[in-house]
């Protein structure tokens, strides 16, 4: 007998999907980004809040993780967008990374765009001819920090007339006590670390520092009687940074302002 063939035809084997491995290993590689610009920003602020490194070192820590964070954006979006091109259902996923860089990203920029335009100085006061002068805070100081003299730079002066104009001694007309009184309760309101206080002298000085990475900037608030009224004058000087952002200024003006409306 002849041996019965298989007349079975084969199936042809059927091609493989293959599925995009474009859209997965953007996602991953945004995250894994956004992570780095995350653990990079906490390096920064814990180590100099630490005292680990210097605020130079700070910065450079966090202009590496906004750069961290807009590569890792730029991963997020272009996944994001291969995703709803090719009407993946699991879009929602793509966009992990880039949140998360967004949350480290806008507020450096938001910080670094407040500064655009001010000048690089350090050193404000309401009165440019006389300075309130730091008597307690020196002591505080390291030898590192920024002088206190006022000779950096040379023409400090007309820079903070050209840039800050509307910072000048305030005139109230109320009792010295009580605008004294007032300015150590606005100082405590506001969290400063005070250093010395004399209403004998009619000085105040205190220490601000910063939330995140604790930058410190010592103030000096000056009360004096003239006639029938009673001037403040003010001056806050970063430690550290040649430039500040404007946020001498701003402290003064804010300071100056709340504690006029508190005694209007």
């Amino acid at each position: 007998m002849k041996p019965i063939k298989n007349k079975r035809k084969s199936i042809p084997a059927q091609p493989t999907p293959v599925i995009s491995k474009q859209r997965p290993d953007l996602t991953a590689r945004s995250m894994r980004t956004a992570v780095l610009a995350a653990t990079l920003a906490l390096l920064a602020i814990i180590c100099h809040r630490l005292g680990l490194i210097d605020y130079r070192a700070a910065l450079l820590g966090l202009l590496l993780s906004a750069a961290s964070g807009l590569f890792a954006i730029f991963f997020g979006a272009v996944g994001t967008w291969r995703a709803k091109q090719a009407k993946e259902p699991e879009l929602a996923a793509t966009l992990g990374g880039s949140t998360l860089a967004l949350l480290i990203v806008v507020p450096l920029l938001a910080t670094v765009l407040t500064g655009i335009g001010k000048p690089m100085i350090h050193d404000i006061s309401t009165d440019l001819q006389n300075p309130p002068e730091f008597i307690a805070i020196p002591a505080l100081r390291s030898i590192s920090d920024n002088s206190l003299d006022r000779s950096d730079p040379e023409n400090l002066i007309s820079l903070q007339q050209e840039y800050y104009a509307d910072l000048n001694t305030l005139f109230i007309d109320r009792p010295f006590e009580q605008v004294f009184e007032q300015a150590v309760m606005l100082v405590k309101q506001r969290g400063w670390e005070i250093a010395s206080v004399s209403a004998a002298n009619g000085r105040i000085e205190a220490t601000d520092t910063t939330l995140l990475m604790g930058f410190k900037d010592d103030v000096v608030i000056r009360i004096q009687t003239e006639g029938n009224r009673t001037r403040v004058d003010m001056r806050s000087v970063s430690r550290a940074g040649k430039g500040d952002l404007g946020v001498n200024a701003e402290r003064i003006r804010s300071f100056l302002a709340a504690l006029k409306q508190q005694l209007s």
